[in-house]
Protein backbone atom coordinates (compact mmCIF):
# COMPACT_ATOMS: atom_id res chain seq x y z
CA UNK A 1 0.00 0.00 0.00
CA UNK A 2 2.73 2.55 0.60
CA UNK A 3 3.94 1.85 -3.18
CA UNK A 4 1.13 3.17 -4.26
CA UNK A 5 0.75 6.41 -1.99
CA UNK A 6 4.64 6.89 -3.22
CA UNK A 7 3.06 7.01 -6.48
CA UNK A 8 0.52 8.96 -6.14
CA UNK A 9 2.11 11.49 -4.53
CA UNK A 10 4.81 11.95 -7.31
CA UNK A 11 2.24 12.22 -9.74
CA UNK A 12 0.06 14.80 -7.44
CA UNK A 13 3.50 16.90 -6.61
CA UNK A 14 3.72 16.71 -10.76
CA UNK A 15 0.74 17.78 -12.01
CA UNK A 16 0.72 19.89 -9.63
CA UNK A 17 4.16 22.03 -10.47
CA UNK A 18 3.09 21.83 -14.12
CA UNK A 19 -0.31 23.73 -13.31
CA UNK A 20 1.52 26.51 -11.62
CA UNK A 21 4.15 26.95 -14.36
CA UNK A 22 1.09 27.09 -16.92
CA UNK A 23 -0.66 29.84 -14.58
CA UNK A 24 2.70 32.23 -14.65
CA UNK A 25 3.28 31.83 -17.85
CA UNK A 26 -0.77 33.44 -18.35
CA UNK A 27 -0.04 35.76 -15.86
CA UNK A 28 3.43 36.64 -17.22
CA UNK A 29 1.47 36.82 -21.00
CA UNK A 30 -1.21 39.45 -19.70
CA UNK A 31 1.11 41.90 -17.68
CA UNK A 32 3.05 42.00 -21.06
CA UNK A 33 0.26 42.58 -23.30
CA UNK A 34 -1.99 44.86 -20.83
CA UNK A 35 0.46 46.42 -18.30
CA UNK A 36 3.34 46.80 -20.47
CA UNK A 37 3.59 51.02 -20.40
CA UNK A 38 1.72 53.45 -18.32
CA UNK A 39 -1.26 54.90 -20.02
CA UNK A 40 -2.40 58.72 -20.78
CA UNK A 41 -5.54 59.43 -21.25
CA UNK A 42 -5.86 62.18 -24.15
CA UNK A 43 -8.46 64.63 -22.80
CA UNK A 44 -6.62 65.40 -19.53
CA UNK A 45 -4.49 68.13 -18.00
CA UNK A 46 -0.53 68.31 -19.12
CA UNK A 47 0.27 68.99 -16.10
CA UNK A 48 -1.53 65.59 -14.48
CA UNK A 49 -0.64 63.52 -17.77
CA UNK A 50 3.25 64.35 -16.72
CA UNK A 51 2.89 63.44 -13.13
CA UNK A 52 0.89 60.25 -13.78
CA UNK A 53 3.77 59.85 -16.76
CA UNK A 54 6.29 60.25 -13.68
CA UNK A 55 7.88 63.31 -15.43
CA UNK A 56 8.87 66.20 -13.10
CA UNK A 57 7.22 69.73 -14.40
CA UNK A 58 8.96 72.56 -14.83
CA UNK A 59 7.51 74.56 -12.46
CA UNK A 60 8.13 71.80 -9.90
CA UNK A 61 11.70 71.64 -11.48
CA UNK A 62 12.16 75.63 -10.94
CA UNK A 63 10.68 75.41 -7.44
CA UNK A 64 13.44 72.99 -6.40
Amino acid sequence: MKDWLNFSNKTLVREIAIILVIKLICLMVIKAIWFDAPTIPKDIDHQVAQHIAGMPSASQESSR
